[in-house]
């Protein structure tokens, strides 16, 4: 009889664990909280807008490399894609715009108009972008071989100048002040990110390897469901985990929030990983590591914990698909001093506004514990949210976009707050171990996917992999089946 698999959870992870345990033979059931799958891959309708919570740059969107083949088997691609001209973009106070073009002749022509006197920083910076793209070196890392890293390492090596600089100290170089202020904020703000990672994300767009899903986050993970479901899979909405069964340090299934127990041979958790760990499992089986990594963030302030939309009567097609605009002077929002707010506009999706309207959405730096205690009450939660729409509003007034109070149709104002609700995860948006975050963990990093004294059991997505990227999370599910075929001596099927 074949083996089942209980998985908790339906983001990417939880997902792809059930695609790949149902290619491998295991029968296998999707318990999640909530009525959609997806998790964090999230995106929900306002009067006829799309707000999207979750991608930023799709990668994996160039046939052949090695992370469209990942989305091939989990039934994600072929699909429609939308495809953007630039990565990032900066606007100064002053109203200079720093687009950071795909097309390298188009990038470096366009630095040149903005500071000819930096020529020789921007020829090395346009031109080192084209041989990266020489690799698939995301794709190696996350879904290759250890000969497919080998036969890489003699090009790379003649690329180890770029490995070591961060993107401020690669920024330092430049002349031009804005372009020193600009520069370090090209990676989603993240000033000391190894610069060798921008330059190989931005291979990738240069490639055509990046792009969006027409329609949203919620159509990836639509499309991980129905492949899931055609492969013969359950998935049970609304069905809260509250309990994981062991018994002689295996995993053996699970309670249900509503009392019932659900007996299986293996335990897949793509919950958050505290709840999982102490919650779900009480405690049992840790070490010291498991222990420090279950405290609560070691920076209470994160990115990414409010999000401001607004959808507007207003046309974005022209405008970047992500924007990040300088201020002259430091503001307060969200109780955190900022001197720079971070946007992205979806202006190159007709899918996600009315006819000739578009979507903001502003993403801001904010502490927990601030969104926490203010949750308690809901009248000073909701007067808070709104004072922050209120501030990022007139911010954008005041800089690249006048006139806007005027057309503003939605705004919706999620927290910190609502990220714990909707997952059920803890500390908001940012649910991964209690570690500093490092770019390298996303490829080589060992992750957290089984416990000490536990055998049966896997942790898949953020948790596994200490980074949001939504492939390296679903990747997470793959790994996930193939150490529960190895521990039977059995091969893994990937089609």
């Amino acid at each position: 009889m074949d083996k089942e698999i209980t998985i908790i959870g339906s983001g990417m992870g939880g997902l792809a664990s059930g695609i790949y345990a149902r290619l491998n033979g295991y029968r296998a059931t999707i318990f999640e909280q909530h009525a959609l799958p997806g998790g964090q891959c999230a995106s929900w309708k306002r009067k006829g807008y799309t707000l999207d919570g979750c991608i930023h740059h799709l990668m994996g969107c160039e046939p052949g490399s090695r992370l469209y083949t990942l989305w091939e088997e989990l039934g994600v691609m072929p699909r429609e894609l939308a495809a953007t001209k630039e990565c990032v973009s900066v606007a100064s106070p002053e109203g200079r715009m720093f687009l950071d073009y795909y097309d390298t002749e188009a990038l470096e022509q366009h630095l040149k108009d903005l500071s000819p006197r930096d020529a020789s920083t921007i020829e090395q910076y346009a031109r080192a972008i084209p041989r990266f793209a020489r690799y698939d070196l995301m794709g190696e890392a996350m879904m290759g071989t250890r000969t497919g890293l080998l036969k890489m390492l003699p090009g790379l090596l003649g690329l180890a100048k770029w490995f070591r600089p961060n993107m401020e100290q690669f920024a330092g170089r430049f002349r031009d002040p804005f372009l020193r202020r600009a520069f370090p904020l090209l990676e989603y703000s993240i000033k000391d990110m190894p610069f060798f990672m921008h330059l190989a994300k931005h291979a990738y767009g240069y490639r055509g390897g990046i792009e969006w899903p027409v329609g949203a986050s919620i159509g990836l993970a639509r499309s991980m469901e129905k492949r899931f479901l055609e492969l013969g899979g359950e998935v049970h909405y609304r069905s809260g985990v509250e309990r994981v069964l062991t018994e002689g340090g295996k995993a053996t299934g699970v309670i249900l929030e509503d009392g019932s127990e659900h007996r299986s041979d293996i335990v897949i958790s793509n919950a958050d990983g505290r709840k999982t760990i102490i919650g779900m499992l009480g405690g049992r089986f840790i070490n010291e590591s498991i222990r420090k990594f279950c405290r609560p963030p070691l920076d209470d302030e994160t990115p990414w914990a409010v999000h401001v939309f607004l959808g507007v009567a207003r046309d974005l097609s022209d405008e970047p698909s992500a924007l990040v605009q300088l201020l002259e002077e430091p503001v307060t929002i969200a109780g955190h001093m900022t001197d720079s707010l971070e946007m992205q506009m979806y202006g190159f999706d007709p899918t996600i506004a009315p006819q000739g309207k578009g979507v903001i959405k502003v993403e801001l730096v904010s502490s927990y514990s601030k969104w926490k205690e203010l949750y308690s009450d809901k009248k000073r939660y909701d007067w808070e949210k709104e004072r922050v729409a209120e501030q990022v509003i007139d911010v954008l007034e005041s800089t690249h976009f006048p006139g806007i109070r005027g057309q503003i149709e939605v705004v919706d104002v999620p927290t910190m707050m609502t990220w714990e609700r909707f997952m059920g995860g803890s500390y908001g948006f940012m649910t991964g171990p209690a570690k500093k975050f490092s770019p390298m963990d996303m490829f080589f990093g060992k992750g957290y996917s089984t416990l000490p004294g536990l055998s049966n059991f896997y942790l898949v997505g953020t948790w596994a992999t200490a980074t949001g990227a939504l492939f390296a999370n679903a990747r997470s599910g793959r790994r996930a089946i193939q150490a529960a075929c190895e521990s039977e001596g059995k091969s893994f099927v990937s089609r």
